[in-house]
Parts: C-alpha cells; structure tokens; sequence
C-alpha cells in the first residue's frame, strides 16, 4: 500500500541506488524497467500505485544499435520519500530481466537530495511535445505552478517507447537556480512518466 503522504517535500526525499550486475540493456529501457520491477515483491504492488516515485534511466555505455553496456558505475536509482524505502529495499538480490536481458540488483546506498545551480533531465514528456512551442508552453506554465523561477533550455528531441506508442519528448536544461528551488525541482520533476525514466533532473555538470 503507498504510504499517506502526498506531496513531494524536499527534504522528505531521497535517492535510492542499487549496484547492477549484468551486460547489456535496451538503450530505451524506461518502460520496460518499470515494468519488471512492477513484477517484483514486494515492490511491485507498491510502485504501479505510487505517484511519488521516480526512476532515473541506467547509465552506461553505447554498445550497439539499440543496446547499452553496463559499466561499473551503472546504478538503478529511484528517487522517492524515505517513508517508502522499506517497500524498495526488498529489491536487493533479485534478478530481472529487460526485453531479454538479465540484470541482477545489488545492494543500496541513500543520500539526500542535494541543490545545484543547473539541473539536466535527458528526456521530459508533456502532451503534444513533438510541438516544440507547446512543450517550451508547458514547461513554463508547470515550472509557474511549482513556484520556480529558472532558465528552461530544450534540448535535443527523444522518443520514447511506451508499449505499442511512440512518445516525443525533449531533453532539458534548467540553469540560474536557487538552492530552495533546484530542491524543489528534483522533488517534483516535470512532465509525466516519471516512474519510466522521463522528467527526472539530476545536477549538470557542463
């Protein structure tokens, strides 16, 4: 059952990063991962109900066509509340697979979300964000909602893969932050598919 919180309070956030063992991975795996980890217990009951998780993408190594090489510092990482780690950490030795790949799920570690003056998100999806001026619209009017004042620069085009649909998307950079509000968007993210790996921000470092 999702814990009764229901807002996104920075300092009630964490990143969860598991180690990963295996070879190689779809290179468009935000769906797919969501999905297997929903087939996971106990964690999977509570992540398909949850709208206060996030999980980054898996970074790594472009191996080939549509394929990503896993490295040493590949990580699953979830973004979520520390109330709701205990439904997470069960993750911890279990094996899952991703369009036929393997991976194997290693142990934890947490900090606490952390401000920067740019924050980079690979991909972000709104509705009709293969429009480029309603996605740069949307973008401004959530980031207005959330109280944030910044500099959004779209980047390059993203499609992402959900089932059977093909979604647009773009990457994002969003500079000239303030501490409380570079925390505050982490927290809340923009754009939706959080849990598939989409408008999640994470420091820039140029």
């Amino acid at each position: 059952m999702p814990s009764g919180h229901t807002d996104n309070h920075p300092l009630r956030i964490v990143d969860c990063a598991f180690g990963l063992r295996g070879d190689r991975i779809p290179l468009d795996h935000g769906y797919t991962l969501y999905a297997a980890l929903c087939a996971s217990a106990p964690t999977g009951s509570w992540l398909h109900e949850t709208d206060q998780a996030a999980i980054q993408l898996i970074r790594g190594e472009y191996a080939s066509t549509g394929l990503l090489r896993l490295t040493d510092k590949s990580r699953l990482r979830m973004r979520l509340s520390a109330e709701d780690l205990p439904y997470v950490l069960g993750l911890a030795g279990q094996s899952i697979r991703l369009d036929g790949h393997g991976l194997c799920i290693g142990v934890p570690t947490t900090r606490l979300l952390r401000p920067a003056v740019a924050l980079y998100a690979h991909v972000v999806t709104t509705r009709n964000g293969d429009d480029e001026a309603r996605f740069d619209a949307e973008i401004a009017a959530q980031m207005e909602r959330l109280g944030i004042v910044a500099k959004a620069t779209r980047g390059k085009r993203r499609v992402v893969r959900v089932k059977d649909k093909t979604i647009v998307g773009h990457s994002l950079l969003v500079s000239e932050l303030s501490a409380d509000h570079s925390l505050r968007l982490q927290a809340s993210g923009l754009g939706g598919r959080r849990k598939m790996g989409c408008g999640v921000f994470i420091p820039w470092r140029g």
